[in-house]
């Protein structure tokens, strides 16, 4: 996903991207656009000390079979083009 500037983890199957709007909007805007479901990280974190670390990214978990995850990823790149 080099248009997007997401690396490749060490290990693990999650990417966490960064939003170009807020995450939630983004999550609910994928979905209903695109079919595709992302969680906001602001969800998956708490604020210290008034910022919450995951807001303005999405988790992505790569579980399904490759085939869906590069369509999945085609769906997404061309949903942040229309942004």
């Amino acid at each position: 996903m080099a248009y997007w500037g997401v690396q490749r983890p060490d290990g693990g199957f999650y990417l966490w991207a960064k939003t170009p709007i807020d995450d939630e909007t983004f999550t609910r805007e994928l979905f209903a656009r695109e079919h595709v479901t992302v969680v906001p990280g602001s969800y998956l974190s708490r604020a210290v000390d008034g910022h919450n670390p995951g807001a303005g990214r999405v988790r992505m978990a790569l579980v399904a079979p490759l085939a869906e995850c590069v369509a999945a990823a085609e769906r997404i790149r061309d949903f942040v083009k229309s942004l």
